[in-house]
């Protein structure tokens, strides 16, 4: 019996995502584990296997599509001797399994009797957000996507066409007309799944995280020099950044400082035993922050490869879901770009992101009132107040700069 390919679950909590690319044509022979198809998650571009042999007997989702659910049937896997005849309909994504006959039934919570529950019509996520905003009923709807499916466009329609048909409202005296601008040419960049998330994400992080800021001034001479002396004996085993010996010291820090290495639930703060630090890395598709395990623990040379290696993996969609998911602290740097300082907005659900600007040489005023030339890196904690109070950051941002400024300690 011909088999059903259904769109795999490539990371926690991922519902719909982007089928990318085909690597198999119709009447391609596959092999168990041969890779068939790229899907996109919001995070990263990751390879899908074929579970078993077979041939690839009928594509049903195109390459390109966007928002297909988890669990849904994208290709029919046909063996030997059968046809696609025999393959079944195509069908929406299974509902979740109804209990056992054996097992005692739950009592009713809602007070809707089940026959007057509306019918749940297949419709992605974002469609059914923009019609219940548009107070757009679903069932009037005809889905243009596979299988019926109602998207976005389908409801933008429907919302366009009501507007069409509603009365004009009443002429109201206008003001002269003024010259219109003319037409601006524009380059359209349609919504990647990670730039949706993005986006979502940093909207509710934002909108819903009492944040507050605490900025640090360090002079990073002594870092400077001691990076300079560990890369000329390193030969080729590594070679450290600033911003390597700046994640290292945000790491030890955190262990000098654990209250910070939290995270805010409805029901506690729970303190992370581990110091697992996330980095921001710019990719083409957004930012996206690969998760340094163990920080605190590891060599600089060490962490200075796993940060290259990550990065350059994000930059290439190629980071798997274990490597950028979790962690409970975030650096960001922009020095690199020039920016001399900035806030960065926290990443739910942790607690605490630095934000760490460039180095710049100016004239500092010594304790005795002697002036001196020297290089000072400004740094911004942006912090969730529900978990990490002013105190605590403070706290943290005193042991950062003691490291930065003593930085033989990072050896230690």
């Amino acid at each position: 019996m011909p088999k059903e390919i259904l769109m795999p679950s490539l990371s926690a909590g991922m519902e719909e995502g982007t089928l990318a690319r085909w690597l198999k044509a119709e009447g391609d022979a596959v092999a168990a584990g041969e890779i068939i198809a790229e899907i996109e998650t919001d995070k990263a571009t990751m390879e899908m296997e074929a579970a078993e042999a077979g041939i690839l007997g009928r594509l049903l989702v195109p390459a390109g599509t966007n928002g297909v659910p988890v669990n849904a049937p994208i290709a029919i896997l046909l063996q030997p001797g059968e046809s696609l005849a025999e393959a079944p309909a195509p069908t929406p994504a299974a509902p979740p399994a109804q209990p056992a006959a054996s097992e005692a039934p739950k009592p009713a919570v809602a007070t809707q009797a089940a026959d007057e529950l509306p019918p749940r019509h297949l419709a992605s996520p974002l469609a059914r957000r923009l019609a219940a905003e548009s107070d757009i009923d679903l069932a009037a709807l005809t889905g243009s996507g596979p299988r019926g499916r109602i998207v976005r466009i389908d409801v933008e329609r429907a919302r366009a066409a009501a507007s069409a048909a509603s009365p004009a409202p009443a002429a109201e005296p206008r003001p002269a007309p003024v010259p219109e601008a003319p037409a601006q040419r524009v380059t359209r960049l349609p919504h990647s799944a990670m730039r949706r998330v993005i986006a979502r994400r940093l909207l509710e992080s934002k909108q819903t995280v009492p944040h507050f800021y605490l900025s640090v001034e360090c002079e990073i001479d002594r870092l400077l020099a001691l990076r300079a002396d560990l890369n000329a004996v390193a030969a080729d085993d590594y070679k450290l950044s600033v911003n390597d010996l700046v994640i290292k010291a945000a790491a030890k820090a955190l262990r000098i400082v654990p209250e910070a290495n939290a995270m805010w639930t409805e029901d506690a703060i729970l303190r992370f035993d581990d110091v697992d630090v996330a980095v921001a890395v710019a990719t083409d598709g957004g930012l996206i922050t690969p998760v340094l395990r163990r920080a605190d623990e590891k060599s600089l040379g060490t962490l200075s490869n796993e940060i290259k290696e990550l990065a350059g993996r994000a930059r290439a969609n190629k980071l798997k879901p274990e490597e950028y998911q979790g962690g409970g602290f975030t650096v960001s740097n922009l020095g690199m770009y020039g920016v001399v300082s900035f806030a960065a907005i926290i990443n739910p659900p942790q607690s605490c992101i630095l934000a760490v600007g460039a180095g710049k040489r100016r004239a500092v005023v010594r304790e005795d009132d002697t002036i001196v030339a020297a290089t000072v890196m400004n740094c911004t904690l942006s912090v969730d107040h529900r978990s990490v109070d002013g105190a605590i950051g403070a706290r943290y941002l005193s042991a950062f700069k003691d490291l930065i400024e003593q930085p033989l300690r990072l050896l230690a």
